[in-house]
This record gives C-alpha cells, sequence and structure tokens, in this order.
C-alpha cells in the first residue's frame, strides 16, 4: 500500500504544481484575476483533459507511472480556475503570488510524504492490535 500512498501523494502534488505554474505565468504576463482568466484555465483544462483520456488509456508500468501521473494534469488546471474564482479581481501581482502559493503547497504536500507513511504506519500497527 505505500506505493498507493506515494502515487497518490505524488498526484495530488503535480496537480497543485501545475495550477500554480498557469498562475505564476499568467500574473507574470499581467493577467489579473477576472471571470475571463477563469474561463481560460477551464478551457485548458478541459483540452489537457482531452489528451489525457488518450494517455490514461495507454499501457501502464511497474511503480510510479508518470503516465498514470500525467493523467491527472488537467485537474491543475481546474483548481487554478477556482483559486482565480475566489480571488476575482486580484491584480497581476497577486495572481502570481496566488500561483505561488499553491506551488508551496503542493511541494509542502511532497516534502511531508515521511509524515504520511508514519501516519499510514501507526493507523496500520493500531489497527492490527
Amino acid at each position: 500500500m505505500d506505493r498507493g500512498l506515494d502515487e497518490i501523494v505524488m498526484r495530488v502534488t503535480v496537480v497543485a504544481l501545475a495550477g500554480g505554474l498557469l498562475l505564476v505565468a499568467a500574473g507574470a504576463a499581467g493577467v489579473t484575476g477576472s471571470l475571463a482568466l477563469a474561463v481560460a484555465l477551464v478551457l485548458v483544462g478541459l483540452a489537457l483533459y482531452l489528451v489525457s483520456e488518450r494517455l490514461g488509456s495507454a499501457e501502464s508500468g511497474t511503480g510510479l507511472d508518470p503516465r498514470a501521473v500525467a493523467a491527472d494534469l488537467w485537474l491543475g488546471p481546474f483548481l487554478a480556475a477556482a483559486v482565480v474564482g475566489v480571488y476575482l479581481g486580484a491584480s497581476a501581482g497577486e495572481v502570481q503570488a496566488l500561483g505561488g502559493l499553491l506551488g508551496l503547497v503542493g511541494m509542502l504536500n511532497y516534502f511531508l510524504r515521511p509524515f504520511y507513511h508514519l501516519l499510514y504506519g501507526l493507523t496500520r500497527r493500531v489497527g492490527s492490535l
């Protein structure tokens, strides 16, 4: 089950990093937090979803499969659109900062993997008593 836990953590990390990267790029390009940005992010997410359908149907290997992780990449733009929806009217700098924070959350999730394994092991041990 440890491989499953690692895969879930990696997928969440990839989604948060993808959303953060899109917001940082939009903010650096001078785009403000508007409904148009949210719609554009949703359209990017839909396009990535269509690509991921082909990727997800490919045969997967063993271990942490990059294709399986990349298949969830389409969720990043939807997460970024949700963040923009909450912060409508944000300046370009604020959009960029929100992207940085979203990326930071993704990396924090990645760095907490050992803690997740510890919690998983403890719960498993307590459950077997």
